[in-house]
């Protein structure tokens, strides 16, 4: 991997510390939201089809809920926390894809925040997001049953709680390829491209239409505008 694509990546995604700071990242308006984040997310389509798992977190009142209950409709899950910064970069488009695909998809935020719901539910108010609400996941067992180790992940689970994708790291959740890539959670997984296993990775190019060519199972691709990986 060359050294600028490997930097943009390191900058677009953060590593879970063993002991989280009690620092929050700083604020970004919300609503009005600043320029849009740059698409320097990885699409990874290796688990494709696998079951979400069984963990258990905690719904905005703090009872227990698990992926299972949000069966019927596709679901965007989104692994952040408020001391990771791309993570608060890609919030207020998360927000105003939430307003935006409501009865339709069902957009999870969901801290891993060691420090509990106080801290997350001030940052929330601070930020004035108007359609995400505050998931915990304090114990971060869901980064453990996902196998994720980077923050911001975002996984897309069809209706009936298979995997579509995930991407590790930021994206701007409003961009044209992002609503390519969601369309997919409500597609039969029948009809859904198969791609072969194996492969080098390649650049996804950008999509004119439908859903982004040039992905191989098991490789990870960045999204948007980057150097070859020759």
């Amino acid at each position: 991997m060359r050294p600028v694509l490997l930097l943009s990546l390191m900058l677009a995604a953060c590593s879970p510390a063993p002991e989280q700071s009690n620092e929050v990242a700083p604020d970004r308006p919300a609503a009005s939201g600043p320029a849009e984040p740059p698409r320097t997310g990885m699409l990874d389509r290796s688990r494709a089809g696998s079951a979400a798992p069984e963990t258990a977190f905690e719904d905005p009142e703090g009872a227990p809920a698990t992926l299972a209950d949000f069966r019927g409709k596709p679901v965007l899950l989104n692994l952040w926390a408020t001391w990771c910064a791309p993570c608060i970069a890609e919030m207020p488009t998360l927000d105003r894809l939430a307003a935006q695909e409501k009865g339709r998809l069902h957009v999870l935020t969901i801290s891993q925040d060691l420090d509990g719901r106080e801290k997350v539910e001030a940052f929330f108010v601070r930020q004035g997001y108007r359609d995400l609400e505050t998931w915990l996941d304090p114990q971060m067992a869901l980064m453990t049953g996902l196998k994720a180790d980077t923050l911001p992940t975002t996984i897309l689970y069809d209706a009936n709680g298979r995997e579509v994708w995930r991407i590790v790291g930021m994206e701007d959740w409003e961009s044209g390829r992002a609503a390519a890539l969601i369309q997919e959670g409500s597609t039969p997984m029948s009809l859904r491209r198969s791609p072969k296993a194996g492969g080098k990775r390649n650049p996804v190019a950008p999509a004119k239409s439908g859903a982004p060519a040039g992905e191989k199972r098991g490789a990870l691709h960045p999204l948007g505008s980057q150097p070859s990986l020759g």
